[in-house]
């Protein structure tokens, strides 16, 4: 009998398998029946070789596919149920015309689909051929009152990748010879996105989330998301650009039925409105995911084509998510043949996605098909720019360390003068080197030199000790300073000592707007503040380059033998440091510590890591 919790066991009865709801992802998902024209169907073989080295328990028990009583450990029978059920591969085109034979027991019954969306890398931007090149749909699961979607990425390369679009032929799985061609998912990818997409979970972001990670042993492996809509706009604004009028409204159809059964969306699917009432929706979300991109210096790189985000307003494909310590708002990722947007156009780009949905809501009522230009100045392009608006200053409140009540309250009496405060702090917020633009690893970036990270999370402390204005700006900007500022920027100019002393004289009459609101003397209320303040800048903030440092040094000590239940261990406390939690309980009431004294050791020099890029990019 499988260790499972005492209550689950006594439930399901002596014997009997706790774990049948993985065979519920049998690769039938509903899109393929609603949108046949969208999905390439695989026929799919389980792997005989591959070892789980991750698996999101708290997810799993979130979507029912183990018991909540279920220890936090993997046991022969789970591990046997997940590796049925995720370590696939797909018999590709290149397969069937070579004629490649594979032992009929390891192929699966049902064929899995890849989904076809628009891409902006592609040559065709009407995506006839491109969508998901390395991955498939495992399937499709309801739990409680909830839709998940489940799929993986490097289970083999598919007609839809770029590298099969360039060749124009069918590709084998594994080839190197074609950009996004390979078909295979690298294991440093995938435990980056494994720690990401929880850290950026727990911290109130829409996105993906990382079920598992299989490793094969090669260097590659597949990993698992799931989420309760894994669809993007880029699977419906293909059908736009081919101006196929059915096909947009059956998946517009889906995307309503899903959002609402989902509870994301607050109407009836089948209402007379719900084209408007879903732009409703989806103005709102974006203008809220943009925001708390920007404040939270993630960049996402987000397009018109609608592919780098979810339809949920929400993050997929950690591979081109960056968290910057400080707002390093000109580093521009270089993708061979062009450069990315950078964290200051990411608005624009959520409002062009926002102008592609109003084009797309219009074709649907008007059945014409008008070009998007003629959209720039609709209603619900200056609704989005006024919510984003409101919820920067929201979240820049809560990073004050504000309370959402608070909030909410402080923002519809004093919107005005809160707006001039931020702009005060932006400045500072946005100022750069005085050197030029310079390459790094991959791309170019022009490095901000103020941490004002550092500033919300010291200042209620710093001016509770009555400095006089000038001593209090020469402190203050000694604080800021980012550790690797030159010294042509380390000077306190007369330029910048004057916003210094300008957003200093602002932030300490917003206390006093905000300490009327608690009904506390100044003082009183920036004791209240100041742990609020620290809990949401923390000072170990993982960063882009962290990340890739500290997966590569998981990845080369677990090639010299560290334990998959380690290596769980150790994403899992790199997961916990970055979480609120941290603040409210011990470590070893959540996670517990790895065993050997070399994984002890190698979580911490991670956590030094962390601390020593925590203002990089």
């Amino acid at each position: 009998m499988s260790q499972i919790g005492k209550k689950t066991r006594n439930k399901i009865g002596k014997g009997k398998n706790p774990y049948t709801r993985f065979e519920k992802i049998d690769g039938t998902h509903p899109w393929q029946k609603e949108m046949p024209e969208s999905c390439v169907l695989y026929r799919a073989r389980v792997l005989n070789t591959g070892s789980i080295t991750y698996f999101n328990f708290q997810l799993a028990k979130e979507m029912g596919l183990i018991p909540k009583d279920h220890p936090n450990e993997l046991n022969s029978e789970l591990s046997k149920a997940i590796l049925n059920t995720f370590n696939l591969r797909i018999i590709n085109e290149y397969d069937e015309e070579n004629e490649k034979q594979f032992d009929d027991k390891s192929i699966k019954e049902n064929k899995y689909m890849a989904t076809r969306y628009l891409q902006l890398q592609h040559q065709n931007k009407t995506g006839l051929t491109s969508g998901d090149g390395r991955g498939i749909w495992n399937g499709f699961l309801k739990f409680k009152a909830s839709e998940w979607d489940i799929s993986s990425r490097g289970t083999g390369v598919t007609c839809l990748s770029p590298g099969a679009a360039l060749a124009g032929k069918n590709l084998e799985t594994g080839n190197i010879d074609h950009g996004y061609g390979c078909g295979l998912a690298e294991i440093d990818e995938l435990y980056s996105s494994a720690i990401m997409s929880e850290i950026m979970h727990n911290r109130g972001f829409t996105t993906e989330r990382t079920l598992l990670v299989i490793d094969h042993g090669t260097g590659y492996g597949i990993g698992v998301r799931a989420g309760k809509n894994l669809f993007r706009p880029a699977h419906i604004f293909n059908f736009l650009k081919q101006k196929n009028l059915d096909a947009l409204k059956r998946g517009v159809q889906f995307l309503i039925k899903r959002q609402c059964k989902n509870r994301r969306w607050d109407f009836k699917s089948n209402s007379r409105r719900k084209f408007d009432l879903m732009l409703d929706n989806i103005v709102y979300d974006y203008a809220k995911f943009a925001a708390l991109l920007e404040r939270e210096y993630v960049f996402a790189w987000l397009d018109w084509d609608g592919d780098n985000c979810l339809a949920d307003a929400g993050i997929i494909d950690y591979g081109s998510i960056r968290q910057f310590g400080v707002r390093h708002d000109q580093y521009r990722y270089d993708d061979v043949e062009r450069f990315s947007t950078n964290l200051n156009e990411q608005k624009h780009k959520a409002a062009l996605i926002i102008q592609v949905f109003i084009q797309l809501v219009d074709f649907l009522k008007t059945e014409k098909y008008k070009p998007l230009n003629d959209f720039k100045d609709h209603r619900y392009m200056k609704l989005f720019y006024s919510t984003f608006d409101y919820f920067l200053l929201d979240r820049y409140l809560i990073q004050m360390g504000l309370t959402e009540q608070m909030c909410t309250q402080v923002l519809r009496k004093h919107k005005t003068s809160i707006r001039k405060h931020y702009e005060l702090f932006e400045k500072l917020e946005k100022t750069k080197t005085s050197q030029p633009s310079r390459p790094v690893e991959d791309g170019v970036n022009r490095p901000a030199i103020y941490n004002m990270r550092k500033a919300l999370h010291e200042l209620p402390e710093l001016i509770s000790n009555n400095f006089s204005d000038e001593e209090l700006a020469k402190k203050f900007h000694e604080l800021i300073l980012v550790e690797g500022a030159i010294d042509e920027d380390r000077e306190l100019t007369p330029y910048k000592k004057n916003k210094v002393l300008e957003f200093l004289q602002s932030y300490k009459k917003m206390m006093t707007v905000f300490a009327k609101h608690r009904d506390m003397p100044v003082n009183k209320f920036l004791t209240w503040l100041k742990p609020r303040a620290q809990t949401a800048n923390p000072m170990d903030r993982l960063t882009g380059n962290s990340l890739v440092i500290l997966v590569s040094e998981l990845v080369q000590k677990k090639n010299e033998g560290i334990p998959n239940p380690d290596i769980q261990r150790i994403i899992d406390h790199l997961i916990f440091n970055q979480s609120d939690a941290r603040n409210k309980v011990s470590e070893t009431d959540n996670i517990p510590f790895p065993k050997a004294n070399k994984s002890k050791a190698l979580v911490r020099s991670m956590l030094e890591i962390v601390e020593g890029y925590n203002e990089d990019i």
